[in-house]
């Protein structure tokens, strides 16, 4: 069953399970949007932005085609904050903000990649850049903050201000920090990456002219 955040005459916001697809692929398996068809009793909900199959948290749904429009435009325009928490492996302890500004390219095989070399990442002043600088990929920029830093992982709170493609999952992962859980990157077949599922959830969505929106995952993962 959904968990529904939210449910007007505009706009539907729910609590995004894990390990499932948001739209219908080749498999043939269960996808979110049929579900939420049945479910809300929207016979035709318009796609805002998405959810990697393994992420939980905050989806937006509008209701109509002004909605969806209207929402779709402030994401493009970065005016939606987006916040996420993870459980990352290693120790990752930050005193204040740091800034992951590596661009992106696609890779091989659904993959996405940094565009460079992990030899030319370096990090001053918590700041993660390529050196020398290069304007291949497209720019790409996360901020991270550590909330728990243990020996073996730490628990980070992230706000991507660009939305690319796994964006957070490649920066982490090239920063010598992947997110625990993930098969795509990393070294997911690592004990240390071991978890029962991708350890990304999407905890707020502050959306103008709507407000915040603020989810927790429901199977427990946040506290393990």
């Amino acid at each position: 069953m959904l968990e529904i955040l939210y449910h007007g005459a505009d706009l539907l916001v729910i609590n995004k399970p894990p390990n499932i697809s948001l739209l219908a692929d080749r498999s043939g398996a269960p996808n979110l949007w049929d579900e939420i068809k049945t479910s809300s009793k929207v016979s035709k909900p318009y796609l805002v932005h998405r959810l990697d199959k393994g992420t939980s948290g905050v989806l937006l749904v509008a209701l109509n085609q002004q909605t969806q429009t209207a929402l779709t435009k402030a994401f493009r325009q970065h005016r939606v904050g987006k916040f996420y928490i993870a459980w990352v492996t290693g120790s990752l302890d930050l005193a204040g903000s740091g800034h992951i500004e590596l661009p992106l390219k696609k890779g091989r095989k659904s993959r996405y990649r940094v565009a460079g070399q992990r030899a030319d990442i370096v990090c001053r002043n918590r700041r993660w850049r390529l050196e020398p600088q290069t304007d291949a990929g497209y720019p790409s920029h996360t901020v991270l903050r550590s909330l728990v830093h243990r020996c073996d992982r730490s628990l980070v709170l992230l706000k991507p201000t660009t939305g690319r493609t796994h964006q957070l999952r490649v920066h982490l992962a090239w920063i010598g920090h992947p997110v625990m859980g993930d098969s795509l990157y990393g070294k997911p077949q690592s004990i240390e990456q071991s978890a029962p599922r991708l350890q990304l959830h999407c905890r707020k969505l502050v959306v103008p002219g709507w407000g915040r929106f603020l989810a927790l995952p429901k199977d427990g993962w946040l506290d393990a």
